[in-house]
């Protein structure tokens, strides 16, 4: 059968009748880039136009992931800083987990697209809270991240991010024993390197692939992973596959101007993707790892 045939029709007929409790046609459906791990579809139907995205996952850890980025999604959505998808409803459905969203039309940027991303992203970082990480895990990409609530943003950091990321990469025989041990002298040293700032809201995975252009021509955000941690963090790792214009940074600096120095910091940040990367995609990110702690 084709996949795009009845037996697909019926999956999503059936799980928005779940999800709104009356029946729903589907007419029409346009397969769309669901990112690594998971299939993702427009769907036309009777009762508008949604974004799905589904998998079936083999591993128990995982199956709660729609959950906890709809989760994500709200919590970003209560701050009004960007549009966000409105979540319509998430479930099992035989050996599928799903996440059914509003769809966002897309749009062309126009010359103040990034001063807007980088206002915006401004106001996102200015919600706070009295402790780094978050009242629920989430996950960055498809592994798990853990985020319990810590006073102590030097602590939050290394471990609940680099900690994890770095004894899963070692355990898989990715990451050498003495790349591994450095981390610990890094440690020591975080409080001299990093700026001592209150917990921010942020987005958590924000890349380019994470940041959609709407109708009209503002910013919006989808993908989450999403957590109260240091806000500089989020901006280096923006840096890391480039991508952003200058215009955004400038703008975010005059809305909510960093600490002295940033540039120098955001290699540090930015160990925490380079391992997920590791863990992810294999060992070809470790002489990034290597090159930043022979650094600091």
């Amino acid at each position: 059968m084709d996949f795009w045939g009845t037996e697909q029709f019926s999956f999503f007929e059936s799980i928005l009748f779940s999800v709104l409790g009356r029946t729903v046609d589907v007419i029409d459906t346009q397969f769309l880039s669901g990112g690594d791990i998971n299939t993702a579809a427009q769907v036309f139907a009777s009762e508008g136009i949604f974004f799905i995205k589904w998998n079936q996952f083999e591993q128990p850890d995982n199956q709660n992931m729609f959950e906890t980025e709809a989760l994500g999604l709200e919590l970003l959505r209560q701050a009004k800083a960007f549009q966000v998808p409105q979540v319509i409803g998430y479930g099992q459905h035989g050996d599928k987990s799903y996440l059914i969203l509003e769809y966002i039309e897309p749009g062309k940027p126009t010359k103040s697209y990034w001063e807007t991303l980088g206002q915006s992203l401004a106001t996102l970082h200015s919600h706070t809270q009295a402790k780094f990480g978050l009242h629920f895990n989430n996950f960055i990409g498809s592994l798990p991240q853990t985020n319990t609530l810590t006073a102590n943003g030097y602590d939050f950091f290394f471990e609940q991010r680099l900690l994890p990321q770095a004894g899963l990469a070692l355990y898989k025989g990715l990451l050498p024993k003495n790349v591994y041990d450095a981390l610990f002298r890094l440690y020591n040293r975080l409080p001299d390197l990093l700026p001592d700032e209150r917990p921010a809201l942020l987005h958590g995975d924000l890349w380019s692939g994470n940041i959609l252009v709407n109708e009209t021509s503002k910013p919006a955000l989808i993908d989450p992973a999403v957590y109260y941690g240091f806000r500089e963090s989020e901006l280096a790792f923006t840096r890391l596959f480039a991508g952003f214009d200058e215009y955004f940074y400038d703008a975010y600096d005059e809305a909510f101007p960093l600490q002295q120095g940033f540039n120098e910091r955001v290699a540090i940040y930015n160990l925490y993707p380079l391992l997920v990367h590791v863990n992810l995609f294999g060992s070809g990110y470790v002489s990034g790892v290597e090159r930043v702690l022979k650094q600091f």
